[in-house]
């Protein structure tokens, strides 16, 4: 039989193995084609075609280089965003599902050499997160779609608006518990002793229940003496003292056990205990606690001047005025000396600017006074030092 009958036993075998995924060192890249051994892809290099290819490409190895680049990075990332979407994942497990298909472009003629310097390369771009960890590199895919972006900006504006419902909500609830205290507080009647200038005149009561009684009690008190009025007044007096004292501290425990403000304490609690896996915020001053960008900035400080994602920040160095672009996990707040000025980044009280009274290193902890908001005069104590930084 000859070499080119397509229904031949060693035809169909040779179809048969060339359909799965060969070495990847002997496969050219210009040509596309996958040779099965060293000695194949030996004869290939030594073939016309091949040289053929090999002049084309150097007439303008660059727009080649950078063909083949915008291929892989496509192919990439469209499998990272359809296979695993805004995941956390390894960037192996990206790499072995990518290159298990035949046809996909090789890294070898693209302008990374390895795939590390590719997952550093899409950090860098703001096309993915890329953190290094013991296992190795780890990798985000940051959608960038115009219609996930409308809808998280819908949800957000949605949460934010239902947040300001709440705040004048409970605003009004305060606001009408206040002016009912005011009132309570000012209908209590406020009790004088009985007392009389001259001890010789007469003492006279206007009742208006009726003749009887009154003429009851001015003979009574024609019969009393001098010493017994004081006595009477005396112990009516401090009865009433002892009533309006009562009274008082009934209305007090009333006012402490009062529905709303146990619902407002609870609101509150709630809104202080809420929290965020981010923190960044844009004029705080901030230290670099990594070590991969050398000694030059490893503990250095610099200020934030803008946030991207909420985990990403343009950090601008105090001492040299160098920008640079760093995740939060290589990031710690800067704790001020008492008396200067911070801002909350954690918690009920996250966007409140204040100022920080003391400092308890026993618990990691700070006191600071609300300067801005609903809260403002607010004295909060045991604030951790991770909620917040000091302000530029």
């Amino acid at each position: 039989m000859g070499k080119s009958d397509f229904l031949t036993p060693k035809a169909i075998a040779n179809r048969i193995k060339s359909k799965g995924l060969q070495k990847l060192r002997w496969y050219c890249q210009m040509c596309q084609k996958q040779c099965r051994d060293e000695n194949g892809f030996k004869c290939h290099c030594m073939s016309e075609s091949h040289q053929r290819q090999l002049l084309l490409a150097s007439e303008n190895p660059q727009q080649f280089m950078d063909y083949f680049s915008e291929e892989f990075r496509n192919d990439f990332l469209e499998l990272l965003r359809r296979r695993f979407g805004t995941k956390r994942v390894h960037n192996n497990i990206v790499y072995n599902e990518y290159i298990s298909h035949r046809e996909h472009i090789h890294m070898n003629a693209t302008q990374w050499e390895t795939l590390t310097d590719f997952t550093k390369w899409l950090g860098r771009e703001g096309l993915c997160k890329v953190d290094e960890t013991p296992k190795g590199w780890y990798i985000q895919y940051i959608d960038r779609d115009p219609e996930t972006i409308r809808r998280q900006l819908e949800l957000e504006k949605k949460k934010k608006q239902d947040l300001d419902d709440e705040e004048k909500t409970a605003k009004f609830i305060e606001e009408q518990v206040r002016r009912g205290l005011e009132g309570k507080e000012q209908e209590v009647p406020t009790f004088t002793e009985l007392s009389r200038e001259n001890d010789e005149e007469k003492v006279t009561f206007n009742l208006s229940k009726g003749a009887c009684s009154s003429g009851a009690t001015s003979s009574k008190s024609s019969t009393l003496g001098p010493s017994a009025l004081k006595t009477i007044g005396s112990s009516a007096s401090v009865k009433r003292k002892e009533s309006s004292q009562g009274s008082a501290q009934s209305k007090e425990k009333k006012k402490k056990k009062s529905a709303l403000d146990e619902i407002m304490e609870i609101e509150e609690e709630k809104k202080r205990t809420a929290r965020t896996d981010y923190w960044l915020q844009p004029e705080i001053v901030v230290k670099i606690i990594t070590k991969k960008l050398g000694e030059k900035y490893h503990k250095k400080k610099g200020i934030v001047k803008e946030v991207i994602d909420k985990y990403t920040a343009v950090v601008k160095m105090i001492d040299s005025g160098d920008k640079l672009k760093l995740d939060q996990t290589h990031l710690e707040t800067v704790i001020p000396a008492p008396g200067k000025r911070i801002l909350v980044l954690n918690g009920g009280y996250r966007g409140n600017e204040g100022t920080l009274e003391s400092i308890n290193e026993k618990t990691f902890s700070a006191t600071i006074v609300i300067e801005t908001g609903p809260l403002k005069g607010r004295r909060v104590e045991g604030i951790q030092y991770e909620d917040i930084s000091k302000l530029a």
